[in-house]
């Protein structure tokens, strides 16, 4: 089973490629990577973002794909409108399952995109993709209707789910995730006290991708995630998450 990242490379390993790469590792699911952005951040804050050029990025795809079997990817940190075009255009023509995850603030609240992000996700990408996984904010500025509720991360999922499938992770509604595949699907969660948060977007999409690599459905992998994510955020330390500790699949 193999999987692939196409994300920002965080050399503190809480987020992006690195942790990708252990989600996959942890999930029993080998990991290939594709970096678009280089930055320079902790889990406190980020001091510097470099973009890699899409004729490099090009080139990480295409090696990888002439020699692995990859059918399932997932995107992370993609900054720019042109790494977004290239990517889907990619994405089509390689036939690839992709969950996105539609990276565009950090946790510290620095931004992780520039221009019209979140039009170009909607216009190239969401059209390409089996799943996005959005949190409040990101489900936000995708949908264009402010939550501070469930009954409203509802009404996103729908806008959202108008393109693709799409959950929106509830770390500030009570824990709850919010599903959208044609109908709602309310999953109840909980909120744990903890400052080890730093890549739980990218761990929980990672697992999504990593699950449906094994062959599980998307509600599965979907359970799964949260299951996971759940564990390393109680198990972390440094101000990450621990996704190292033996996690036996549901």
């Amino acid at each position: 089973m193999i999987a692939m990242s196409i994300a920002g490379y965080d050399p503190s390993g809480g987020a992006g490629i690195l942790n990708d790469i252990k989600t996959f590792h942890a999930l029993g699911v080998y990991g290939t990577a594709v970096i678009t952005v280089l930055t320079a951040q902790n889990p406190r804050r980020v001091v510097g973002i470099e973009s890699v050029s899409t004729d490099f990025i090009e080139k990480q795809l295409e090696t990888i794909l002439e020699d692995y079997p990859v059918k399932y990817a997932k995107t992370g940190m993609l900054y720019s409108k042109e790494i977004i075009k290239l990517v889907s255009d990619k994405v089509v023509e390689h036939d690839l399952n992709l969950v996105v995850d539609p990276v565009m603030i950090a946790g510290c609240g620095a931004l992780l995109s520039r221009g019209d992000f979140a039009d170009s996700i909607k216009k190239y990408l969401l059209p390409n993709t089996i799943l996005t996984t959005p949190n409040i904010q990101e489900a936000e500025e995708l949908s264009g209707i402010n939550i501070h509720s469930i009954e409203d991360a509802v009404k996103a999922a729908e806008e959202i789910g108008k393109i693709c499938d799409v959950i929106i992770t509830g770390g500030h509604l009570n824990g709850c995730n919010v599903f959208f595949n044609g109908s709602i699907k309310v999953i109840e969660g909980e909120i744990i006290e903890s400052k080890n948060t730093h890549g739980t977007g990218c761990s929980y999409s990672a697992a999504v991708t990593a699950s449906l690599a094994k062959g599980c459905d998307i509600l599965q992998s979907i359970e799964i995630a949260g299951e996971f994510v759940k564990n390393s955020v109680i198990k972390g330390e440094w101000g990450t998450l621990n996704q190292l500790y033996k996690f036996k699949s549901l």
